[in-house]
Parts: structure tokens; C-alpha cells; sequence
């Protein structure tokens, strides 16, 4: 057998081809090529039939001995021909090689097996490919905003950007990054009445909806769906004031707030449903408040009579037109504020109309007709508010009237003008 050394150089690494001739069984001569591959650190001889073939592969060990790719250098033909084709499916998202396994690798770590298709296609269905950067204060405020140009309530929109105002506060990042146990966790340092809690995680609910409908999260991803529902009064009591409260509450109240007082306790009207009423919607001669349907919490008219006792503490502040609360939600906060710090009584969250539907409840024992003095269901006065109050006690709530210490509600030429603000209380 003969042989000669073909050399292949690249710089200083030069890779041998040996010429190989051998007879067949046949007795016809037959020639190979040796090509010495020691970038595995031992010589081996690997065997080629075309000299080209060995020329191409002997250039690609120099080349990559001398750039000191070593490891490279070791690959075989077939494990060469893969790194060429994956190199080759990379090439349209301009990403190397060792980019896409780190991260391939990564995506493993992550998801514990091979799940990265199933995970990009979640991703794919979800949205995620095409959510819009928008920090929670961003998106806080344009909900917000959003819920002002709709025509809502001033005192829903304040009520809602102070609540998120609280919680953007504590979570300066990309609304989509926010999670649902960070969001559980500060639900849980709150330190707030379950009530409060409660209308807290609705009002951030609220939130996220408005930012996936926005394209700002990813579909059915609203982190608050993961949390704890908030169970208010879970024992079954009712807050309410006793008659000797409300009378210290009404002797204390600035002269614009003793109306909003009256016909809570006495009529079971909300909050937002007096702030949204009208002096044209009390009829004092006829005995009933009409709370329209667009004034109603529950977007559904009713008509609730006036109390004796209470038409005497709307009488004198009757000015026959214009907002019952003329002042703002600020103000009105401010003006319960000053109420409470000068009577010593606590306030308690919606007890005025528990008081009422308590007291009007064993007063004229009808669920049905208070339930729709009230704007509630029979069953829901029923199950919460019989036999929390005496007969007795509530002719004592409804005898309640204006004192020499409390009659200082103005009269419509002398009446004082509301503040606008908290700032002119």
C-alpha cells in the first residue's frame, strides 16, 4: 500500500489528507483518502472517496483549530450538517445559534419540560404578542377618565381614582406585570372595615377588566380573579345608630349636611342617591322623595314616603330647587368629618340606612312595602334586618325632630351657601 500526505493549512494549523490505494477482491485497484483529525486530542483517521470532500472538510478543522473552536472542530459530518441547517433557520430572525439554545434552555428551566411550543401558542391566544405598555397609574387614570366622559356620578369618578390612586401608589410598574397574590397581599395590608376591603377589590377588578379590554394584559388574566372574595358582616349583624346617636349626629351637623343626615335615617335614601338628588324631587306636600330611575342605585324608580318627623328637618332647608347636597364629594367627606369629630359619635359605613330599615321594619312590620320604600328585596330585609329593633325603640327613631339646638337648618332667603370644596368648610 502507497501514500502520500496531502497538506491543508490555515495559519499555523496544517491538517494532513493521505492518499490510499488498495487492491480489491477483484484485484482492481482501489484509492481512498485518510484525513488526520486529532481536535478530539488522539489521532483519528477518518476516510473519504472524493479528495474534495476531504479538501472542504480538512479546510474546516484548520480553520476552526486555528480560531480556537476546538470543540467545533470535532463534529462529525452529520452533527456538522445540523449546525449548518439550525444556523440556516435562524438566519430570518437574525438571532446566533447560541442565543436560541440559551434560550431554549432557559424556557425549560422555566416550565420544567419541553412545553415551549404549548407555551407560545398560550401566549399566541392570549394576546400577550400584542399587549400595549401602560403603567397602573396610566391605566388607573384612564379608566377613570374614561368613566367621567360616560356620564357617571363626580362622586363615583372621585370615589375611583382615590381608590386607585392608593393602589398605583404601591405598584410603580407595567400594569401587565402585576400579579394576583401581590395584589391579595396588599388587599391584606389594607388594615380597613371588610366593607371597605371589599369595594376596594371590586374597584380594582374594575381596573384590570378595563386593561385587558385595552389590549393592556393578556386575556383572562385579571389578577384579582385570584383573590379571596371579602365576606362583609359574615355574622349577620347590621350596624345601626341608636335614636340618642342620630340626635347627637343632627345637633352636631353644619347646617348644608343635616338634610343628607335626615334622609338617610329617615328615609333610607344612599349617599350617592342624595347626591344625585334634586329640592324639586321631594315633594314635602304630597309626603314622598322621588329617587328617578337615573338617580337610583339600583336604575329602578321608586317613591319613599316622608316620615312626620323628617319632613319637619327638610322644611326649613327647603329651597325649593337645586341640588339636596350642593357641594362636592370632597366636601361632603369633610363636612361628616367635622359631624363626627363634634359629637364624639363614630361614624358607621351605610348605618344610616340600616338604621332605617331596621327601625321602619319593626315599626310597620312589612318587609315587602320596606323593601320597596328602600329600593331592596323583601328577602334581603327579611333575612337582615327583623327583630334587630323593638317596636318601641322605633317610635322613639321616627319621634326624633328638630330641637332648639338642632334648628339651625337655614330657610330658603336666609340659607347659607353650601362650600364647593373642602376647603371652604
Amino acid at each position: 500500500m502507497k501514500s502520500n500526505a496531502i497538506k491543508m493549512s490555515v495559519g499555523n494549523v496544517t491538517v494532513k489528507i493521505y492518499t490510499r490505494i488498495k487492491t480489491g477482491a477483484n484485484g482492481k485497484k482501489l484509492t481512498f483518502y485518510q484525513l488526520a483529525d486529532r481536535t478530539s486530542g488522539k489521532r483519528v483517521l477518518r476516510g473519504f472517496s472524493d479528495i474534495a470532500e476531504a479538501k472542504a472538510e480538512a479546510k474546516r478543522i484548520a480553520e476552526q483549530i486555528a480560531t480556537g473552536q476546538t470543540e467545533a472542530a470535532s463534529l462529525t459530518n452529520a452533527q456538522a450538517a445540523s449546525h449548518v441547517r439550525a444556523v440556516e433557520l435562524l438566519r430570518p430572525f437574525d438571532v446566533s445559534l447560541e442565543v436560541a439554545v440559551a434560550t431554549y434552555v432557559e424556557s425549560r428551566k422555566i416550565l420544567g419540560r419541553d412545553a415551549v411550543i404549548e407555551a407560545s401558542r398560550f401566549y399566541k391566544r392570549h394576546g400577550a404578542d400584542t399587549i400595549t405598555p401602560r403603567t397602573v397609574e396610566q391605566a388607573a387614570k384612564e379608566l377613570a377618565d374614561a368613566r367621567a366622559a360616560r356620564g357617571k356620578s363626580e362622586r363615583y369618578v372621585t370615589d375611583l381614582r382615590v381608590r386607585l390612586a392608593r393602589f398605583s401608589n404601591d405598584f410603580k410598574c407595567d400594569i401587565s406585570s402585576v400579579t394576583g397574590p401581590e395584589v391579595q397581599a396588599w388587599l391584606d395590608r389594607l388594615n380597613v372595615a371588610p366593607q371597605t376591603a371589599k369595594n376596594f377589590r371590586t374597584v380594582l377588578h374594575t381596573l384590570f377588566s378595563f386593561a385587558e379590554s385595552r389590549g393592556y394584559t393578556m386575556k383572562g388574566s385579571n389578577p384579582v380573579a385570584d383573590t379571596e372574595s371579602i365576606s362583609t358582616n359574615g355574622d349577620g349583624a347590621i350596624d345601626i345608630y341608636s335614636p340618642d346617636e342620630i340626635e347627637k349626629l343632627l345637633q352636631a351637623a353644619p347646617e348644608h349636611f343635616i338634610p343628607v343626615l335626615a334622609l338617610g335615617a329617615f328615609a333610607g335614601v344612599r349617599i350617592g342617591e342624595i347626591e344625585r338628588l334634586d329640592w324639586r324631587d321631594i315633594d314635602l306636600t304630597g309626603g314622598f322623595i322621588h329617587v328617578g330611575a337615573d338617580k337610583a342605585k339600583t336604575r329602578s324608580r321608586r317613591l319613599v314616603p316622608v316620615a312626620p318627623n323628617l319632613a319637619q328637618w327638610l322644611a326649613k332647608g327647603n329651597r325649593q330647587t337645586g341640588p339636596v347636597w350642593p357641594g362636592t364629594p370632597d366636601g361632603l367627606r369633610y363636612a361628616r368629618k367635622m359631624t363626627v369629630a363634634k359629637s364624639g359619635i363614630q361614624w358607621k359605613e351605610n348605618a344610616l340606612r340600616h338604621s332605617f330599615i331596621s327601625y321602619r321594619l319593626a315599626d310597620i312590620q312589612n318587609a315587602a312595602q320596606v323593601a320597596l320604600e328602600a329600593g331592596n328585596s323583601p328577602q334581603m330585609v327579611f333575612k337582615h334586618y327583623r327583630e334587630i329593633v323593638k317596636p318601641e325603640t322605633a317610635k322613639a327613631w321616627f319621634a326624633i325632630v328638630p330641637s332648639a339646638l338642632t334648628s339651625v337648618i337655614a330657610s330658603p332667603g336666609g340659607a347659607s351657601k353650601a362650600p364647593s370644596s373642602a376647603h371652604e368648610i
